[in-house]
């Protein structure tokens, strides 16, 4: 994949499952949120999986298992299997053990998922500072994560411990809204200590070498509907990407995207895999068009005329935005433009 700067979502032929091996898809926010399947996730994901294509679930979140996760997926009527998973954990495991001896103890500031990810890579999760660990890791812990874990990531990290991180979401999704994710935990020691850890999770490129090394996918496409996360990983590890609307990214964050957070495709939900995208035509004297909609950038605001399917306003809106934005993402106002797309 090229990377010149993508002033508008892509077209396609085929559909997305059909034009792609492998879907590597995120799954807060995009299969499940709060633990209960988003609309129209399970049939969609069968389709695709029906039709040819591969799934795999790969996840920043690193405090439960694969094992758990493909047994929560099953459940949700999707049938997984633990090697379909790929963690945070088992990212950042690979991480640590590529510079650590084998059996070294390391501090575990998280959930189970860091302590089997951990082992199999033959190191020994400790749970103290005072079990002279050669690391510390830390990862979603959950809500319950008592306060004093942190301190204890601390009392290492000030003997000058090597600190490392699984991933630096700030918020995750669940179904009362969207709460802190692992990367506030980890400002929290990032403050008390000054000091700085070595991350693997989405986007940075230790996440995506893990997910090709376990999947052997050779034309993957990247589902999430995170920018910073996955759209940025997808662009890191120069392939292809589909947001979709089901989580934390809305239509004004998407039009004032830089370049490293601009997906491939853009679609609602998960049915975005079953159907080929629209051709984004025109230019930014003429307006861009897609479907029904013509959008332009004015002086201070995007403008948009036409009707139609709402996603269609918003890829020509992305066209619009993204080509004045540049390299630096685009400052104009969205709201009145947004409005008319109900979004």
């Amino acid at each position: 994949m090229s990377r010149s700067v993508r002033t508008r979502p892509a077209g396609s032929g085929p559909h997305l499952s059909e034009a792609y091996d492998t879907a590597l898809l995120d799954l807060d926010g995009v299969v499940y949120a709060g633990g209960n399947a988003i609309a129209h996730a399970v049939d969609s994901l069968a389709a695709a999986r029906d039709g040819g294509m591969r799934l795999a679930y790969v996840t920043n979140n690193a405090l439960r298992t694969p094992d758990v996760v493909a047994a929560h997926l099953t459940e949700l009527g999707i049938p997984t299997g633990a090697e379909d998973v790929i963690t945070s954990a088992q990212a950042v495991a690979r991480l640590i053990a590529e510079q650590l001896p084998s059996g070294a103890r390391v501090l575990v500031i998280g959930g189970e998922g860091l302590r089997v990810a951990l082992r199999e890579r033959g190191l020994e999760p400790v749970e103290s500072a005072e079990d002279d660990p050669a690391a510390v890791v830390q990862g979603f812990g959950g809500p319950e994560l008592p306060w004093g874990r942190f301190a204890e990531a601390c009392y290492a990290i000030a003997r000058g411990v090597p600190w490392y991180a699984s991933n630096t979401d700030l918020t995750i999704p669940g179904a009362r809204g969207i709460a802190p994710g692992n990367g506030a935990a980890v400002e929290v020691v990032r403050i008390a200590t000054g000091a700085e850890p070595q991350v693997a999770g989405k986007p940075l490129p230790p996440m995506h070498r893990e997910t090709i090394l376990r999947t052997g996918a050779r034309r993957p496409l990247v589902v999430g509907d995170r920018l910073d996360t996955d759209i940025e990983g997808a662009f890191n590890g120069e392939v292809d990407s589909l947001l979709v609307l089901t989580g934390v990214t809305d239509g004004a964050q998407l039009l004032a995207a830089p370049p490293q957070h601009r997906p491939t495709y853009v679609d609602a939900d998960l049915r975005g895999l079953l159907t080929g995208q629209p051709e984004i035509t025109g230019d930014a004297e003429r307006g861009f068009r897609c479907g029904g909609w013509t959008a332009t950038a004015g002086g201070e605001r995007l403008e948009l005329d036409g009707e139609g399917a709402a996603l269609d306003g918003l890829r020509a809106l992305c066209a619009a935005a993204w080509t004045a934005g540049g390299e630096r993402g685009c400052g104009l106002d969205s709201g009145k433009a947004l409005a008319r797309l109900g979004l």
